[in-house]
């Protein structure tokens, strides 16, 4: 379920969002293509945090992981939050 408090909080990392922005520009994504400069363990803790949160879906092939936003979801349930963060 979605909770306001934990969505905001995922937003407020520069990390966190630099992913959101990525995958609401381009759709689902590898989680290995993200070069943000941090290390992979603190890029596992931003996508485990954004995933617990609600903010995205993650999809497993094989080895991959593909993380989506789940916009339509946040949408219904905070009306223009995400355009309001992602403008």
């Amino acid at each position: 379920e979605l909770d306001l408090v934990g969505v905001l909080h995922a937003f407020a990392d520069p990390v966190r969002l630099a992913i959101v922005r990525r995958l609401a520009a381009e759709g689902e994504c590898a989680c290995g293509t993200f070069e943000l400069g941090v290390s992979r363990s603190t890029l596992s803790h931003h996508f485990r945090t954004l995933r617990e949160s609600g903010v995205t879906q993650v999809r497993e092939v094989g080895t991959f992981r593909y993380s989506r936003l789940r916009r339509d979801d946040l949408d219904a349930r905070f009306p223009g939050l995400l355009d309001s963060v992602l403008g």
